[in-house]
């Protein structure tokens, strides 16, 4: 009777475990019914007629993300069909209002810094990978010193000096990297334009010594780095993940590295040799007197190198994808460079290179469709009424403006979506400011609001990329040298361009696009 009661027991303990288990699972679901079907009536019931639509979505907090992660553009194209240039999405959580169109650049890209804040909205996701006290991680006014002290190292002497760096560099990579041995292959086109990009801008923007500390632990160091800007970092960035870890030792070690420059170009008596960044950066001084600590100069070292990288390996890797689907253009490009510069293709100069009207036109219609930030953030910080609506955006919303999206619109470019560098030619888009527009100095010199363009690559108002016109010289240098020395077609069986992977801060190709090469021999091209 003993071991018969034991075994009744031991079954009843089972069964009462399992039914905790059931009836915690039929809570779970009844619980999640209950919010999807709250959520729905207080969409369909409860609507806010002062503020924008809100995009239907059946579960809280996911909202529309997903959907809109895997495809901004088409979110935004599909939604403005349905509810016109302005609405709200529940992007992880929160209400973020979209505002398209060139009036809604000017919105929020415009914004007053009493309405509009990009610090509440960044910070948390870029202060871990550039560091402490620059940025984000600083108020609004230090920033802007900041991007005048960087800004001064971007003038024409520097950018002059720059062009031969930067061509050098490409000839070194095209001599020793293995993706180029022999006459003709297949390229891995993001992984090569990656390190094409990481060296030239390290060798001309950030000198000799960064340059020289780019081995294969640097490279480790970066890629660990970059780590940080992965989606699930706008919601968790200090959260103790693997890739976090990695992302903060790799930060002390890459400041570290600058740091340790610094000091040794400090007891070598500061005697300048270059034009480079760290230069420029170690004679700044705040106005309140205050030289820029190195640890500073470190942080804000790390913040151009992973920003310009990301763009211009973006940039460079959808360059390089078009022009091999479209060979065509790389032979008018190379017989423009012969009728410009010279059928001896004298080495480039930077004036040179500002005569090349058709290598311009490549890259600005490649950035055209291939903006490598589909989505511009800001927290509202007062009520924000707009003009012309009766809604206002409160508070508790961010702000998203997209100026990718009106680059995409065939009322401003015909046929949007078809990559077409001609059509820029005898067109007034192709001047980056109108002599009309007015011009703002927000502490680091005067520069166009602009944000009556449909095509802004670089952002607007007191956030606009400082790095545009280094992107410029560098991208029109590489494209010059990829010109000259190969010719580009697509690899057997593929068609067309590859989709774009939206799933981190920065647009690039999706998957491993290939690309056939093939060197030109001298003398036949």
């Amino acid at each position: 009777m003993g071991l018969l009661a034991d075994v009744l027991a031991r079954v009843c303990a089972h069964c009462s475990t399992q039914s905790v288990w059931v009836l915690g699972a039929a809570a779970f679901a009844s619980f999640i019914v209950l919010s999807v079907v709250f959520n729905v009536l207080r969409q369909l019931l409860f609507r806010n007629p002062n503020e924008p639509p809100v995009v239907f979505h059946w579960f809280p907090i996911i909202g529309s993300t997903v959907s809109y992660g895997i495809d901004p553009y088409k979110f935004f194209l599909s939604n403005k069909e349905k509810y016109g240039d302005i609405f709200t999405f529940i992007l992880l959580g929160k209400k973020t209002t979209v505002f398209l169109g060139t009036k809604g650049n000017d919105f929020i890209l415009n914004g007053k810094l009493k309405d509009v804040c990009a610090e509440e909205v960044y910070s948390p996701l870029t202060t871990p990978v550039f560091g402490r006290h620059v940025v984000y991680d600083c108020p609004n006014a230090k920033l802007m010193e900041q991007k005048k002290f960087v800004k001064y190292g971007l003038t024409s002497e520097a950018l002059r000096s720059y062009v031969t760096l930067i061509t050098d560099e490409f000839y070194q990579y095209l001599e020793t990297s293995s993706a180029f041995k022999g006459d003709k292959g297949i390229l891995d086109v993001t992984k090569s334009v990656s390190e094409i990009t990481i060296y030239t801008a390290s060798r001309s923007l950030q000198g000799k010594e960064v340059r020289d500390k780019f081995d294969s632990s640097f490279a480790q160091l970066y890629h660990d780095l970059d780590m940080g800007f992965t989606a699930i970092n706008f919601m968790f960035p200090w959260a103790p993940l693997p890739h976090n870890r990695k992302r903060d030792a790799a930060q002390r070690k890459m400041a570290g590295i600058y740091t340790d420059i610094i000091r040794k170009r400090r007891e070598a008596g500061n005697k300048k040799d270059s034009e480079d960044m760290v230069w420029n950066l170690m004679s700044s001084v705040y106005k309140n007197g205050t030289p820029l600590p190195d640890t500073e100069i470190a942080h804000m070292m790390i913040a151009l190198l992973m920003a310009g990288q990301h763009s211009s390996a973006s940039t460079l890797s959808w360059i390089v994808l078009r022009l091999a689907s479209c060979p065509k253009i790389i032979e008018e490009l190379l017989e423009e460079q012969k009728q410009v510069l010279g059928e001896d293709l004298p080495p480039l100069t930077y004036e040179s290179l500002q005569k090349l009207t058709l290598h311009s036109h490549v890259i600005r219609e490649t950035l055209r469709i291939h903006a490598p930030i589909h989505s511009i953030l800001r927290a509202v910080k007062s009520p924000m009424p707009v003009d012309g609506t009766r809604y206002t955006v409160p508070t508790t919303h961010n702000l998203l403006a997209a100026p990718g999206v009106t680059s995409r619109l065939p009322e401003y470019f015909p046929d949007p979506m078809t990559w077409d560098p001609h059509r820029w030619e005898n067109t007034n888009l192709e001047k980056e400011e109108d002599q009309n527009e007015e011009k703002l100095d927000y502490g680091y010199g005067l520069i166009s609001k602009g944000a009556n363009s449909p095509y802004l690559p670089f952002g607007s108002g007191r956030h606009r990329c400082i790095g545009e016109q280094f992107a410029y010289v560098q991208l029109g240098t590489l494209l010059v040298a990829i010109v000259r020395e190969l010719k580009l077609k697509k690899v057997d069986g593929e068609t067309g361009v590859p989709e774009t992977d939206y799933s981190s801060l920065f647009s690039k190709p999706l998957g491993k696009p290939l690309v056939a090469w093939e060197k030109r021999k001298a003398g036949k091209n």
